[in-house]
C-alpha cells in the first residue's frame, strides 16, 4: 500500500535506498521457530529485518527540527528573527539520505499514529523525501499460525498437545496491516509519500514448526 507515489519517488529522488528496500523485502522470510516464539515474537522479527538494513548503511536515528524565522522589510532588508522554535523527533529504526524506515511487527497500535504524524512534519519540513513501515497482516498470518501449531501438535505425544498458540496473534490492539490502512484512510501522512509494506502467508519460509 502506498500514498502520494512513494515507491516512484524514491525509485528517482533516493534510488540507493529504494534498492536497499528491494533486496531486504524480496529476500526477507519469515521463520516460524523465530516467529512463533513465546517472548520472542516482536524483538526477534524486528531485529532481523532491522539488521538487514543496518547492514546496507542504514541508522536508528532520532529527527529533532529546529525552525527559526527571519524577518524583512520590502525591499529585502533583514529586520529581525523571531525565537527558535526546538521540536523533538522520535528514534526511528532506520534512517538513510532521505528515507525513514519504521518495523512496527508488535508495538501499541498508537506507533502507526506518532510515525504517520512525524513523517508528515518531517516531510513538510523539507527533510525527508519519504516514508516506510513494515507491518504484518494479522488475519493472514493467524491462519497459518493455526495451521503450523496444528501440525506440529501431531507430532507429539497426546500428553503433552496445547491447543493454545504460544503466542498472542489474536489481539486487535497492536500495530498491523488493517491500522495502517485506517490511518492511511484519514489522511494522517498528509502530503508525505509512504510505503506500507506488510508480512503475510508469502513471507513464510515453508518450514514448520519446531520446538525450541
Amino acid at each position: 500500500m502506498e500514498t502520494n507515489s512513494a515507491s516512484a519517488v524514491m525509485s528517482a529522488v533516493c534510488p540507493d535506498e529504494w534498492a536497499d528496500i528491494i533486496s531486504v523485502l524480496s529476500s526477507y522470510r519469515l521463520e516460524p521457530q523465530y516467529w512463533l516464539r513465546a517472548g520472542g515474537n516482536r524483538g526477534d522479527i524486528a531485529e532481523q529485518i532491522d539488521n538487514a538494513f543496518h547492514e546496507r548503511g542504514w541508522r536508528e536515528t532520532r529527527l529533532d527540527l529546529s525552525t527559526k524565522g527571519l524577518l524583512f522589510s520590502k525591499d529585502g532588508e533583514k529586520t529581525g528573527e523571531l525565537p527558535e522554535v526546538y521540536q523533538e523527533g522520535y528514534l526511528v529504526d532506520n534512517f538513510k539520505n532521505r528515507v525513514v524506515l519504521d518495523v512496527e511487527w508488535n508495538a501499541k497500535d498508537g506507533n502507526l499514529d506518532r510515525d504517520l504524524a512525524s513523517y508528515r512534519s518531517w516531510y513538510e519540513a523539507g527533510v525527508i523525501s519519504a516514508g516506510v513501515i513494515i507491518t504484518k497482516d494479522r488475519r493472514p498470518l493467524l491462519e497459518l499460525a493455526r495451521k503450523l501449531w496444528g501440525d506440529y501438535q501431531d507430532t507429539i505425544p497426546e500428553e503433552e498437545r496445547v491447543k493454545k498458540l504460544p503466542i498472542d496473534l489474536t489481539t486487535s490492539t497492536v500495530t498491523a496491516f488493517d491500522k495502517a490502512q485506517m490511518r492511511v484512510r484519514r489522511g494522517v501522512m498528509g502530503p508525505c509519500p509512504v510505503l506500507i509494506v506488510a508480512a503475510n502467508q508469502s513471507t513464510w519460509d515453508g518450514t514448520p514448526y519446531t520446538s525450541p
